[in-house]
């Protein structure tokens, strides 16, 4: 299993990234601000309208250093790549079994059980945990409900009804996101997913980090040599990493949204660095994102034991095991994908 590497976030929108010898260098007007050797890096990450280089870009692509740029509210602008190295037969195999949608049926499921199973559990671990401080029961008939859901996707033939039971999955599952909100009750709350744009404190974190695990995801699914952009649930669209949000679906709610509502319980994030604009849009100031960012690289180096490998290993590379997973069972050394369960 690969190293866990460094991302590199750049939050100044007025920096310009550049290469010298075999370093990463970041100036702020005529000053170098930063210097980093470029063998130390996975990813770099730059919102804002940072320019970049030509001899940096091209130095990341012959390295697999992924390389990508975001608007100052964390929304995917483009990301440099280079030649194609992934195995041939591996994405041939790929793109057949997307084409065909009995097959992708069959896949797409298995992310979307993962996806119901593990929000089942962040809710069943709050009743556990918190007790005293909720409506147990209101929780726990959610929970119910999800259980139930996680049949109907086991016997589900379609992709239509497999989105129809998801939805509703993700309806009942939000109903209660706003339970688990303890601090900052006033300030942070959800009321509904909302997302283009977000119109809340807490949608807004959720849409900034959700865009992280999707970068993350499409770095690696490339790294095990699947192509991001051909998924099974989300179907084919030019400059969408379908596979990638496929894949991410099982780790939303016990990454993603597990890590927002920590930050807002533990008081790491408070109100001031939210601003709300004329059309309703809240938007997350430097030092905020800032904050999100230095606090997600330290969740990614948190150890838990993999479900099915059965090893320790970082957050920050569960995102590559599944893909790796997923890549064996397109190779058919696996009979079924096994999404990640966490409990």
């Amino acid at each position: 299993m690969r190293k866990l590497l460094n991302t590199v976030y750049i939050t100044s929108p007025d920096s310009y990234l550049s290469l010298d010898g075999e370093n990463l260098v970041v100036f702020k007007g005529n000053t170098e601000a930063v210097r980093l050797p470029l063998h130390n890096l996975e990813s770099i990450i730059a919102f804002g309208y940072t320019g970049a280089s030509p001899a940096l870009m091209g130095a990341c692509a012959k390295r697999n250093i992924s390389l990508s740029f975001m608007t100052q509210n964390g929304k995917f602008l483009a990301r440099v790549v280079g030649e194609v190295r992934g195995n041939v037969t591996l994405r041939k195999v790929q793109f057949r079994l997307s084409d065909n949608m009995e097959e992708s049926t069959k896949i797409a499921r298995n992310f979307i059980f993962g996806k119901i199973y593990n929000g089942r559990w962040v809710i069943e671990r709050a009743t556990r945990d918190y007790s005293e401080r909720l409506d147990v029961n209101k929780l726990k008939r959610v929970s119910e409900g999800l259980a139930k859901a996680l049949n109907l996707v086991l016997n589900c033939e379609n992709l239509d009804e497999l989105r129809g039971f998801e939805g509703e999955a993700a309806t009942q599952y939000f109903s209660v996101l706003d339970d688990l909100i303890l601090q900052q009750k006033d300030k942070f709350f959800f009321h509904g997913r909302n997302k283009r744009p977000p119109l809340d404190n807490v949608n807004a974190m959720l849409s900034f980090v959700y865009t992280l695990l999707a970068h993350d995801t499409a770095a690696t699914l490339e790294t095990v040599g699947l192509d991001p952009y051909v998924g099974f649930m989300h179907r084919d669209r030019p400059g969408r990493i379908s596979l990638a949000l496929d894949l991410m679906e099982e780790m939303r709610s016990v990454y993603a949204d597990r890590f927002v509502i920590s930050l807002i319980n533990k008081r790491v994030i408070n109100d001031s660095g939210f601003t709300q604009k004329e059309d309703g849009a809240v938007i997350m100031d430097d030092d905020t994102r800032r904050t999100i960012l230095q606090a997600w690289q330290s969740r990614k180096q948190e150890k838990i034991t993999h479900p099915f490998l059965q090893e320790k290993l970082e957050w920050g590379l569960v995102p590559y095991a599944q893909a790796m997973l997923l890549a064996r069972f397109i190779r058919g050394d696996l009979d079924e994908y096994p999404p990640f369960l966490w409990k």
